[in-house]
């Protein structure tokens, strides 16, 4: 049975990704805005998934009581609105999320690259935004799994592209497991089940062009551009796609769009 949460809680499991907290289950039933844990900063194990619950009443354990919709990181994150970003705010926010960053380690020790291809930018949009991903189920294992057998190894990065677009738009790191007992309504699509939170680095175009010369020799040597969801790249084509997100100078990106599809959403929600 999956827990479907709202856009508060969403953005309460994007904020336990950033206190380190060790991921486990319980099958106490407090109310979410009261939730109490054990917190071990020290520790980087997570439960498997026959040990989750299944109870729809089972919730991952967290310091941080879970704020309402409106007031969510109020102090950084302005998109909390629920009546939605005007431009400046918009730009504000994007400007300190960070993205793009001026230095970065294109050959991270231990790291393993995947390939994502998203249905729609929107989906895209609301994963910047909540800082969550979810893929199909086969998908989600294949991360859930190289997420734990990397744990305390090296980072897992996502390369973003959206079906059919003719480009890569960005790319993220994998910062948790996957949720196997939530999902979220926030996607295109109600088939999207199960979440796990991502950071994105880098969000910029990079039209396919200039990609296809990254070749994957686990995928019969194709295009990286050729790739199916969640196909591994191997330490030397990831390192390829990394300099080239770091390098490339970009004149667009989805921001460009984020407060058309910021309306959109509130719009959906009338």
């Amino acid at each position: 049975i999956h827990k479907k949460f709202d856009i508060s809680n969403v953005q309460a499991l994007r904020q336990l990704a950033f206190q380190n907290v060790n991921y486990k289950t319980t099958i106490k039933y407090p109310s979410l805005s009261t939730i109490s844990t054990t917190v071990s900063p020290a520790s980087n194990t997570y439960t498997d998934k026959a040990n989750q619950s299944t109870s729809l009443n089972a919730i991952y354990e967290a310091t941080t009581k879970l704020p309402s919709w409106s007031t969510i990181d109020s102090s950084k994150s302005t998109h909390a609105n629920a009546k939605g970003m005007v431009k400046q705010d918009i730009s504000s926010w994007i400007s300190s999320r960070g993205f793009n960053p001026k230095t970065f380690n294109c050959k991270p020790p231990n790291a393993r690259f995947f390939v994502i291809k998203a249905y729609t930018e929107d989906d895209v949009h609301k994963s910047i935004k909540y800082e969550i991903w979810a893929t199909t189920e086969i998908g989600n294992r294949r991360l859930d799994k190289a997420f734990r057998d990397n744990a305390d190894k090296g980072p897992i990065y996502l390369f973003f592209s959206v079906n059919a677009s003719g480009h890569f738009c960005g790319m993220a790191e994998m910062l948790t497991p996957v949720y196997y007992t939530i999902s979220s309504s926030v996607w295109a699509q109600d088939k999207w089940k199960e979440v796990f939170n991502v950071k994105w680095i880098f969000v910029k175009d990079i039209p396919n062009g200039q990609l296809r010369n990254i070749r994957l020799l686990n995928n019969e040597n194709k295009p990286v551009t050729n790739s199916r969801d969640t196909q591994e790249l191997y330490p030397e084509p990831g390192h390829e796609m990394l300099k080239l997100f770091f390098d490339y100078r970009s004149k667009t990106s989805i921001l460009d769009d984020f407060e058309f599809y910021d309306k959109c959403q509130v719009e959906m929600r009338r």
